[in-house]
């Protein structure tokens, strides 16, 4: 690799790229010590309610099934802060699907027949599992982080109602689940009272620090492993009951146990984006200019913990209004948990936000793109805090220009293809900075070599490689020459990947770190290392936490082209285009790929994925990726992700902003904005089907 790859910026490639292409990559299910075991979980078939007998006789008579944990005999754990974990401890049944019985068997099929034999009776109570508005127990949850609540700026009901122009609009997201290609999936050892576990996880750290407290072991004590990570898109972003419960049968059993939860399983255990229901208004002056802006959402949570999907927070930060109101509902119901998907709350409250904005520029006769840039500001609304950068009129400009908007008819069902409409949209997109305390150290060889350790987890963003151009850059070397340690918890403690903070948290430590390393290395110039080299630590606690005078927010334009059948009622993207403003990109190859994943997922949102509440049986009716439809290559259009390169003083000492999620943000209002643009027909709620189509009219 020559090495001008070692500079920021550079299209490095993937280090670890040729073992996953080759298989030698190992996840977490693709360990297997002597004498490994094998569990399979018994969820449960009521939707409330409680375990009142289980019997394991025939389960136990299978061949090869060593154990069967229920709450009568599993172990005891303490008390965990995510209630989510509290697996096989009561007889409770808060939702369908809650863990009720665990299987360990000497194969995997043995457990597999073992958990279809365990005979459970319940005692059924009445459930409620369906989403309204207007539902008597949905309430303000408490404002802890400023991102949910409710949030009051002038009168806005009253500048609403004398505005120019208004619309008032309902709009629908339904739940959707993350599904990544590796399932959820644990191996654990326990071997003189020490815990070893090779976890499917965003953060290896994080899922230490719970097992510790669950399990009343030193943190010491326990190591967890997440080398290889297929994928988690905010699933696996907190541990999940997969690794409790391996690690409650491993103890039990006194064998290393193995845990791959069943695709099936996934939408009852390991979190969902929330259902969001939208109420969006939008009052202006005649020359768009806002003047009013209302959003009230509600969402479900459990009753096993509070989820919020916080669907308000970007509209607090998006638009100038003298007059605002953001107002956060949550309704406790009796179905699973949510919990982080891509973009939690950015990803559908942008959705209506600017579908709405598309709809006012449609009752205003202005152009979108003209009407998003007239409500520009370099100040947060709702805080009055500067912007540390914000370049959304470049990313607006820059977009509509490698688009061709300028060539759009804005007339709705102005293009025509035989049967097929054809139309364009466009959409805002933003997305907070986050960065974390983070802990990094690096040292240096007598042969050159340098190696960096921190705990960065690599769920497919190219942590390992982004964070060696980073030392490499900061020590002047080759990026041959460093190595990056990272996904196991025995390294310098760190934040998990998730938030997109990731690689502005990590990335701090290890610049750090290379910064006193090459310090020292300076004071040694002419003299030869030691054998164990020279090395520095760093921890970032005090400085990357620290308060900022500054409103940080990435920002990004999406256009969307759509070819819309009137025949069928399918809608097929032709184009997306996405143009963002994330500060430093540290790597345009593993950005891009980053950014179109995003676009990709944000594509699946408008057209194909979404979950039904059965009201009847209290559970989700798509299960499995037959029924849950993601984007396939096929339905992947030509995408391209261009960006601004900002020069913004106030985020890290990289100068970067995290890019994993702003490229799901935006995506779906732009499709559907085009689909409006194409048929004249106005949809809001998603996805956006042959049938929904068919209905509108069309």
């Amino acid at each position: 690799m020559p090495d001008t790859a070692s500079a920021l910026g550079a299209p490095a490639e993937r280090r670890e790229g040729p073992q996953k292409v080759t298989g030698t990559a190992r996840y977490a299910a693709e360990h297997t010590p002597e004498g490994c075991a094998y569990a399979w979980p018994v969820p449960a078939t009521v939707a409330r309610g409680a375990v009142s007998a289980v019997d394991a006789t025939a389960a136990l008579a299978v061949p090869g099934v060593v154990e069967v944990l229920t709450h009568l005999n599993a172990p005891r754990l303490g008390k965990p802060d995510d209630a989510t974990l509290s697996v096989l401890q009561d007889a409770r049944v808060p939702h369908r699907g809650w863990y009720v019985a665990l299987v360990v068997a000497d194969t995997l099929e043995a457990a597999r027949e073992g958990a279809a034999a365990v005979q459970v009776t319940y005692a059924e109570e009445p459930y409620d599992v369906i989403l309204k508005a207007d539902h008597p127990e949905a309430y303000v949850p408490e404002d802890s982080d400023g991102t949910s609540g409710e949030h009051v700026r002038g009168d806005a009901e009253d500048a609403f109602a004398a505005a120019a122009a208004r619309v008032d609009a309902l709009y629908r997201v339904p739940p959707l689940h993350n599904h990544p290609m590796e399932p959820h999936a644990a191996t654990a050892h326990w071997q003189d009272g020490r815990l070893t576990v090779h976890d499917s996880s965003q953060g290896a750290t994080t899922v230490r620090d719970v097992l510790a407290g669950l399990f009343a072991l030193p943190k010491e004590q326990i190591t967890v492993v997440s080398e290889h990570v297929g994928g988690g898109f905010g699933s696996k972003g907190t541990p999940r009951p997969h690794v409790v419960l391996a690690s409650m049968a491993a103890r039990a059993t006194g064998r290393p146990v193995k845990l791959a939860l069943p695709r099936r399983q996934l939408a009852a255990v390991v979190g969902h984006r929330s259902p969001t229901l939208h109420r969006v208004r939008l009052g202006a002056e005649a020359d768009g200019t806002l003047t009013s802006v209302i959003h009230e959402v509600t969402a479900h949570t459990s009753r096993v913990k509070e989820f919020v999907e916080t669907a308000t927070a970007a509209t607090r930060i998006m638009y100038p209004s003298p007059h605002a109101r953001t107002t956060q509902r949550v309704l406790p119901l009796d179905v699973p948990s949510p919990s982080w998907m891509r973009a939690p709350g950015e990803a559908p409250g942008m959705y209506a936000l600017e579908s709405a904005m598309d709809e006012l520029a449609a009752t205003l006769g202005i152009d979108p793109v003209e009407l998003r840039l007239r409500n520009d500001t370099q100040t947060e609304p709702d805080s009055s805090l500067p912007f540390s950068s914000r370049h959304l009129a470049e990313c607006l400009r820059e977009g509509a220009r490698r688009f061709g908007w300028s060539e759009r008819d804005p007339r709705p069902r102005s293009r025509a293809e035989g049967p097929v409409l054809v139309g364009s949209g466009v959409a805002a997109a933003t997305y907070p900075v986050i960065v974390s305390p983070s802990r990094a150290s690096a040292h240096a060889y007598p042969d050159g070599s340098f190696v960096i350790r921190v705990n960065a987890t690599d769920i497919g963003q190219g942590a390992r490689t982004v964070l060696a151009q980073v030392a490499a850059d900061v020590l002047g070397v080759p990026l041959d020459s460093v190595r990056a340690d990272i996904g196991n918890s025995d390294l310098p403690a760190a934040p998990l990947a998730g938030g997109s903070c990731g690689t502005g948290s990590w990335g701090w430590a290890v610049h750090e770190a290379c910064t006193r390393l090459a310090a020292r290395l300076a004071g040694q110039r002419g003299q030869q290392l030691p054998p164990e080299g020279v090395g520095a630590t760093a921890d970032t606690a005090g400085e990357a936490d620290a308060d900022s005078g500054y409103s940080r927010h990435s920002f990004g334009a999406h256009f969307a082209e759509v070819g819309v059948d009137t025949v069928s009622g399918e809608v097929r993207v032709r184009r997306l285009l996405g143009v963002y403003a994330a500060g430093h990109i540290l790597n345009s190859r593993t950005a891009r790929s980053q950014f179109i994943g995003a676009m990709t997922m944000g594509l699946g949102m408008a057209l194909t994925e979404g979950s039904t509440m059965d009201a009847a049986f209290g559970d989700f009716t798509e299960a499995d990726l037959a029924a849950y439809h993601v984007p396939a290559h096929a339905d992947v259009p030509a995408i391209e992700a261009h960006w601004i390169d900002e020069d913004d003083p106030h985020l890290n000492p990289m100068g970067s902003k995290g890019i994993g999620e702003i490229g799901i943000v935006g995506t779906a209002a732009a499709i559907g904005n085009a689909v409006h643009h194409a048929t004249g027909l106005r949809l809001r709620e998603l996805p956006l089907t042959p049938d929904r189509v068919l209905a509108g009219g069309i």
